[in-house]
């Protein structure tokens, strides 16, 4: 389960951004996932309940998951589809000269903290 290993790599990302920031608390992160990347968010989200717990500015740290679709796009017709029930094989024309348009990302999305001014 490589989830552990990415919950820790956001983890340190919010830090960064919390001090950058003279934040003393993270509220929340917001995750974009593709349906095609490898992440499971069920995981992650048992990963991060457990790792947040450890790190003072986040011990009541929300995880917001939101997911990217995977479409793909055929070269030869110009139709953009949906991967997941049709794969590489456009369902327009039948071509297999596609590749995946979105639905492989994991990018940190939002970092919420609160201002230590507050």
């Amino acid at each position: 389960m490589h989830e552990l290993g990415v919950v820790f790599n956001v983890i340190d990302r919010a830090r960064e951004v919390a001090i950058e920031n003279k934040a003393d608390q993270i509220d929340s992160v917001t995750l974009l996932i593709g349906q095609v990347s490898t992440v499971i968010p069920s995981y992650l989200k048992d990963c991060w309940k457990w790792a947040v717990k450890k790190e003072s500015m986040m011990k009541n740290a929300e995880l917001k998951v939101l997911t990217v679709h995977a479409i793909n796009h055929c070269d030869d017709c110009g139709e953009d589809y949906d991967a997941i029930p049709h794969g590489k094989t456009c369902p327009k024309c039948g071509s297999s000269n596609t590749w995946l348009l979105q639905g492989n990302e994991f990018i940190i999305d939002e970092i919420e903290i609160s201002d230590s001014e507050s």
